[in-house]
């Protein structure tokens, strides 16, 4: 049984590249929707957008990987990156060294890729890890790097990764394809290509798909010529399974065609749902402006939770119940508060008695 760096025809993977047209046009057609719902925002929206997404990103491909972090650390740690205010709250190594490769990534995503960059994003990511020496630099032990699962007894090999001795050649000529493939390849095809060929070589001892994720996303940036800001980490960890079966079809083969279309549509989920992040923070400041009259402290609390909560809104709808405890306040104040706050048009009432569910009218089209 071989591998797909073991194959003659590696690394010259095959696919039908007739089948990714649509997905690659589609990709373009929503880049530029995006661009414009951008212009519709000032530049602090914009800034708050942008944290939101890094970090929301930083945060996901963490947890793809088994390990979670706190979103406001993360969020504190990029907006020091960016040399903005901070809450000066307190940030751990693992959290400030996602949160400077992915600004990193978000600010020179045009410069080469190569082992400096590669190094640097490493030692980044690991920072504070006392278990690992090879920290900044290629894998060099001489044991077989495996991904396994299962008990230590019985233990199931998902892949091997080339001998740490043929890294160094390995990614020599994959930036060499990186670079080449800037002009030949379409946004899509490219970054596909570049994260799986970049995970079958796993040159580093851990952080290799996190890496892997942040090299698709440089190969799109470069494409556009602009950093994508597309929710991609956050789309691959709502079905991290699908991800990895994806992932584990192109172990054994070099035609790709499978996987290419998996992460294409994974990218235009991602991709919209960016959108709709963008067109609510719109929203949310249309939201404000109809308002008119001032909301009581407890009305402004919870609306601000409400739109906290983002697109997907309060799961389930507003309750009494939720309006209460958010609050601390009684069950009739509750119950004035919100029935003033649908009279306002700021929530949508849905429901009777006990059933009754409030919903954020960001948008006076929604909801009635």
């Amino acid at each position: 049984m071989s591998w797909n760096w073991e194959r003659e025809d590696w690394p010259n993977f095959s696919y039908d590249d007739k089948s990714l047209e649509e997905l690659e046009n589609r990709f373009l057609l929503k880049s530029g929707t995006l661009l414009g719902a951008f212009k519709h925002l000032d530049g602090e929206q914009r800034q708050s957008i942008t944290i939101d997404l890094i970090s929301d990103e930083a945060l996901k491909t963490s947890e793809i990987e088994g390990e979670y972090l706190d979103r406001d650390s993360l969020q504190s740690s990029i907006r020091k990156q960016f040399g903005l205010q901070t809450d000066q709250k307190k940030v751990s190594p693992a959290e400030q060294g996602v949160a400077e490769m992915m600004v990193d990534l978000y600010e020179d995503f045009n410069t080469p890729l190569n082992d400096e960059t590669l190094f640097r994003w490493h030692g980044m990511l690991l920072q504070g890890r006392t278990d690992l020496k090879e920290i900044g630099g290629y894998r060099n032990n001489p044991h077989p790097m495996q991904v396994v699962s299962g008990a230590i007894y019985d233990p199931k090999i998902h892949f091997e990764a080339p001998p740490s001795t043929i890294v160094p050649r390995e990614m020599n000529v994959f930036m060499i394809w990186f670079q080449n493939s800037k002009e030949s390849l379409p946004a899509l095809t490219r970054a596909g290509i570049a994260h799986s060929y970049f995970v079958s070589v796993h040159p580093f001892i851990d952080g290799n798909g996190r890496i892997g994720r942040a090299i698709a996303e440089k190969a799109m940036a470069e494409k556009l010529e602009q950093p994508t800001l597309i929710a991609l980490a956050k789309t691959i960890e709502s079905n991290r399974k699908a991800y990895y079966s994806a992932l584990q079809s192109v172990n054994r083969y070099n035609e790709i065609t499978d996987w290419l279309i998996y992460f294409a549509n994974t990218v235009l989920e991602a991709q919209q749902a960016t959108i709709r992040l963008v067109e609510f923070s719109i929203a949310k400041a249309k939201f404000y402006d109809r308002l008119g009259e001032p909301l009581n402290a407890r009305q402004s609390k919870v609306i601000a939770r409400l739109f906290k909560e983002g697109p997907s809104g309060f799961i389930g709808g507003l309750s009494a119940e939720n309006y209460i405890s958010i609050t601390k306040t009684s069950r009739a104040t509750a119950t004035r508060d919100l029935s003033d706050l649908a009279k306002k048009g700021a929530l949508a009432k849905t429901g009777e008695l006990k059933h009754t569910r409030y919903h954020l009218r960001a948008d006076p089209s929604l909801n009635g």
